[in-house]
């Protein structure tokens, strides 16, 4: 008997492990041969811990698995009483365009035998026969963009590093995930390490880089398991070391744990980090790309920037490209979380609405009640209202309507929410975690709080303080962090400016 449970982090806090115990047990007890796979999840979130069944028509899904659930997996499978149905045939699975996320749950993230029978190494051997500049021109012609947050084109970043002359080169993978509503990055390492490995040797081959890092944070420890495993699957295999699939390119990885700090899932934080330093924003220029890591041209990508390039390799840029529309080419992988009745990582083409997102794809609000805004994009991202859920999701959809796609988080919420007290939310994150560089993040996020407070025992005056404060912070900023702050407090007081007035009337 063969059966898939997820190694996810999700899954775990939900009780994957103690289920994986129960099922080896029970199996034991009835003298059954049992091979559980710990799997990547396939992003039903909430339908973890799924548990799947290798059977002779498919693969069939059961969850939410509880230990009461266990024993019926060794029975009749179709009258368990939490049998989906074929894991491919279910909703949620049908719409998606999988194509960075293809493996992740389908395959045993540690099998280099199952990492090749589903395509693995394909875009790598392919990248191994062309020229450097004909590896770049390929992810320029794709449209891939930086999937972390800024959407700069990924093809733009490789030629400046390929271009650039020095003795040295790094790939540098930024896999310090910390906007909140954002999974993306952890589910493909845990799920599918290798396709991560692939990318940053693509990237290596690109550039002339021979190293490079994967910055994990700490709060990720089986993801930062599983990549410290892969990285010696590969180097054991010969995919990684002094000559790559034998041929002669060298290129090695190392994991490297980060500690935390929001501020250092900016590019040049992560760099002083890695190097040993405090972590805290570098003045740009020099561009990392000339004056990275150790001062040597560096690239530094995302971790699903990273991943997309295999296939990218493996099914060609025009392929890649004819998802999406405009400049938002190929797919990205949503993550929906907040007050959802569906929530997870749903991987789809640019170009679904947001209302079709939030309505359709996460079912609405897991309360019933009306959804009264979603923040796209983190902790910066603008609220958005119903009134704006004809917006494209795109980057320059988004960007047209004060507001950022980042690494492509939703965060939806009821119309019990008070959009107050989620701006000051906002203001008072960036205090916290403010390194402190430049003075608007610095001084001006506590400033802000304070602004807020007033507000919020009714002085009306304070209002147009905030507005001139947030319009200051996002000029005068070295970093994402100061300078996307304004954004989720000035769509709160643009598009519910009766949560603002409440308090005022209140008060008076």
């Amino acid at each position: 008997m063969k059966l898939y449970l997820p190694l996810d982090s999700a899954a775990v806090a939900l009780g994957a492990d103690e289920i994986a115990q129960a099922i080896h047990l029970h199996a034991k007890a009835k003298g059954i041969a049992l091979e559980l796979v710990r799997n990547g999840s396939r992003g039903m979130v909430f339908l973890e811990p799924m548990a799947e069944v290798e059977t002779p028509a498919g693969r069939m899904a059961f969850g939410p698995l509880t230990l009461a659930d266990v024993p019926a997996l060794f029975g009749d499978l179709a009258a368990h009483p939490k049998a989906l149905g074929l894991t491919d045939d279910l909703p949620w699975m049908r719409a998606q365009n999988r194509l960075t996320f293809a493996r992740v749950g389908v395959i045993d993230p540690l099998s280099m035998a199952d990492y090749r029978a589903q395509g693995g190494l394909t875009g790598l051997t392919r990248a191994l026969a062309m020229a450097k500049a004909e590896i770049v021109a390929e992810v320029t012609n794709s449209g891939l963009r930086g999937r972390g947050g800024a959407g700069f084109p990924t093809g733009i970043k490789w030629k400046t590093v390929s271009d650039a002359q020095a003795d040295r080169k790094y790939i540098v993978c930024n896999a310090d995930e910390g906007d909140s509503a954002t999974f993306a990055d952890r589910m493909l390492m845990e799920g599918d390490p290798l396709t991560l490995i692939e990318g940053m040797i693509i990237a290596g081959l690109a550039t002339g880089a021979t190293k490079g890092f994967v910055y994990i944070r700490s709060e990720y420890p089986i993801a930062i398991d599983v990549m410290q495993k892969a990285v010696v699957l590969a180097q054991a295999e010969g995919v990684l070391g002094a000559s790559v699939m034998g041929s002669g390119h060298a290129f090695d990885i190392e994991i490297r744990v980060g500690a935390g700090a929001y501020v250092c899932g900016e590019e040049t934080s992560l760099l002083n980090s890695l190097e040993g330093k405090r972590g805290v924003v570098r003045a740009k220029p020099p561009l990392p790309a000339l004056e990275g890591f150790m001062g040597k041209p560096t690239v530094v990508n995302n971790v699903i920037s990273l991943a997309s390039v295999p296939v990218i390799f493996e099914k060609g840029a025009e392929h890649y490209k004819n998802f999406g529309l405009g400049r938002s080419r190929g797919t990205i992988p949503l993550q929906i979380a907040g007050n959802v009745k569906f929530g997870g990582l749903y991987e789809i083409a640019f170009g679904l609405s947001l209302g079709e997102i939030v309505d359709t794809i996460a079912g609405g609000t897991a309360s019933g009640r009306p959804v009264k805004a979603v923040q796209v994009g983190g902790p910066l991202g603008a609220y958005f209202p119903r009134a704006l859920f004809d917006t494209p999701f795109g980057y320059e959809e988004f960007a047209g309507k004060e507001g950022l796609i980042g690494h492509a988080g939703l965060t939806v919420f009821d119309d019990s929410a008070d959009m107050l007290s989620q701006a000051r939310f906002a203001m008072e994150f960036c205090a916290i975690e403010s390194c402190g560089k430049c003075t608007p993040c610095r001084i001006g996020a506590v400033r802000g709080t304070e602004t807020i407070d007033r507000i919020a025992k009714g002085d009306a005056a304070a209002i147009p303080l905030l507005t001139d404060l947030c319009n200051t912070m996002k000029s005068g900023s070295l970093c994402a962090l100061g300078g996307f702050t304004p954004y989720p407090v000035l769509s709160a007081l643009t598009h519910f400016p009766d949560d603002f007035n409440a308090m005022k009337e209140a008060a008076e």
